[in-house]
C-alpha cells in the first residue's frame, strides 16, 4: 500500500484526507496542534511542527512516503514546494514559483510586468497622497496586520507600516492603492495550462473587514468578465509554467474592471471545497488531491447541479463567552461544524470562531433573503446566557 503524508491537520483538510483513504492509500497527517480536528480523529497523526523543513524531510525519509499533499493553508504548500526542490514529488510548483505567487510584493511586481490587472504598488516614501491606501504584510494572511488609510497622513502611514511589519515573518510589507468593489473568488483547476473546471464565489465579511465569513456560488457571473479572468489565469500559468492543479484567486470587481488581489495553489480553508460540492456536485476536494498522487482528473459532471447553498462562519466582532445561538428566522441547515463549546471564551474574529454552517434554500430568491439577513447580522443572535 502506497503511503501519503498530508501536511495539515485542520478540519478543512478532512475531505482531502477521506478521499485519499477511500483511494486505498495509507494516509498520515502531520501537524503540531494536537487539538486540531484530524489530529484528534485519525489514527496516523504525527505530532510535529511542519514549518521546520528539515524535520519534515527527515520524517519523509524515515517513513518512506510515496506522496506528499499540502492541506488548506499557504504554509503547508510552501513547505511541500521547498521539500520538493529536487522534483521528487508530484503536483507541486518550484519553490521559486511558489514564492512569486505567495509573496505579495513579488506577485504584484510579476503581475505588473506581464500586464495582469492588480492594484498599484507605492514605495513607502512615495505613496500617492491623494489615494486611499492599504498596507499589508507581504507574507501574512487572514487579515492579520492590514490597515486601510482613506486619507493620507504620514503619522498614520508610518504606524500602519510598523504594524504590518510586526505581522510579517520577513518584516516587510507593501503599500498599495485601496481598490473598492465586490470581492469574489475564482477557483480553477488547470490541466496542461488550460482550465479544466472553474467556479465563481461571491464573498463578504460581516464581522471583520478583512476576513471572509459569508459566501455563495454565483451561477450567472458576466461571461465577458469571466473570460477575461480565465485569460489572466491561463496567461499567468503559461508564464510561470504552473503544474496541473488548483489555482485559487481572490479578485475585486467594480463596473467593467477587476483586480487580482491574491492567488494561491492550495485548497482554500473553512471547507470551501464543501461549498462547491454542495452547490454544484463537482468533486472539488477529490480533484484537488489527484495531481499530488499521480491521478488524472475525474470526468466532469455535465451538467453541474444548481443548489442554493450559502456558507457562513459564525464568529464575534468582540471577544466574549459563548452561550446559545438563537436563529431569528427559520433556516435549513444542510451541514454544521461546531468549533467552540458553550462556556468557551471566544476571541474576536479572525482569532476565534463559533461554528461553520451551510444553509440550503429552495430557490435563489429564498437564499438571497437569508444572505441579506446574514450580511446585516440579523440571521441569528449569540447569547452568553440562557
Amino acid at each position: 500500500m502506497q503511503k501519503v503524508l498530508l501536511i495539515d491537520t485542520n478540519f478543512s483538510s478532512a475531505p482531502i484526507y477521506h478521499y485519499l483513504v477511500q483511494s486505498g492509500f495509507d494516509v498520515f497527517v502531520v501537524g503540531g496542534n494536537p487539538n486540531d480536528f484530524l489530529a484528534r480523529s485519525v489514527k496516523n497523526h504525527i505530532n510535529l511542527n511542519y514549518s521546520i523543513v528539515e524535520q519534515i524531510r527527515a520524517l519523509i525519509e524515515e517513513k518512506c512516503f510515496d506522496y506528499i499533499v499540502p492541506g488548506c493553508n499557504d504554509l503547508s504548500y510552501q513547505i511541500c514546494a521547498e521539500i520538493n526542490s529536487k522534483g521528487e514529488f508530484y503536483g507541486l510548483d518550484t519553490p521559486e514559483t511558489t514564492e512569486t505567487i505567495n509573496n505579495k510584493y513579488k506577485f504584484r511586481a510579476f503581475a505588473a510586468k506581464i500586464g495582469l490587472p492588480v492594484p498599484r504598488l507605492f514605495p513607502e516614501e512615495k505613496t500617492g497622497k491623494k489615494r486611499p491606501l492599504i498596507v499589508k504584510p507581504v507574507d501574512a494572511y487572514s487579515g492579520h496586520g492590514l490597515t486601510v488609510l482613506r486619507k493620507f497622513q504620514q503619522k498614520e502611514l508610518s504606524a500602519a507600516i510598523d504594524r504590518a511589519k510586526k505581522f510579517s515573518h520577513s518584516r516587510t510589507c507593501i503599500v498599495e492603492e485601496f481598490v473598492e468593489g465586490q470581492l469574489y473568488s475564482h477557483s480553477a483547476f488547470i490541466r496542461q495550462g488550460k482550465i479544466f473546471a472553474d467556479f465563481i464565489v461571491e464573498e463578504y465579511n460581516t464581522t471583520n473587514p478583512f476576513v471572509v465569513d459569508t459566501s455563495r456560488v454565483i451561477f450567472s457571473f458576466p461571461k465577458k468578465m469571466l473570460n477575461s479572468i480565465r485569460d489572466s489565469i491561463t496567461f499567468m500559468a503559461e508564464k510561470l509554467n504552473l503544474v496541473d492543479g488548483l489555482v485559487h484567486t481572490q479578485f475585486i470587481q467594480k463596473g467593467n474592471s477587476f483586480w487580482l488581489i491574491e492567488i494561491t495553489r492550495r485548497c482554500p480553508g473553512d471547507l470551501y471545497s464543501q461549498l462547491i460540492e454542495l452547490s454544484t456536485g463537482f468533486k472539488y476536494a477529490q480533484t484537488y488531491a489527484r495531481p499530488f498522487v499521480r491521478q488524472q482528473y475525474p470526468k466532469k459532471n455535465n451538467p453541474l447541479k444548481k443548489n442554493w447553498i450559502m456558507r457562513h462562519t459564525m464568529s464575534l466582532p468582540a471577544e466574549g463567552v459563548l452561550g446559545s445561538m438563537r436563529f431569528n428566522v427559520p433556516a435549513a441547515i444542510e451541514k454544521m461544524l461546531p468549533i467552540s463549546l458553550a462556556g468557551d471564551h471566544v476571541k474576536a474574529s479572525p482569532y476565534g470562531r463559533i461554528a461553520l454552517i451551510f444553509l440550503r434554500s429552495k430557490s435563489e430568491k429564498e437564499l438571497l433573503k437569508l444572505y441579506k439577513k446574514t450580511l446585516d447580522r440579523s440571521l441569528y443572535t449569540i447569547q452568553n446566557t440562557y
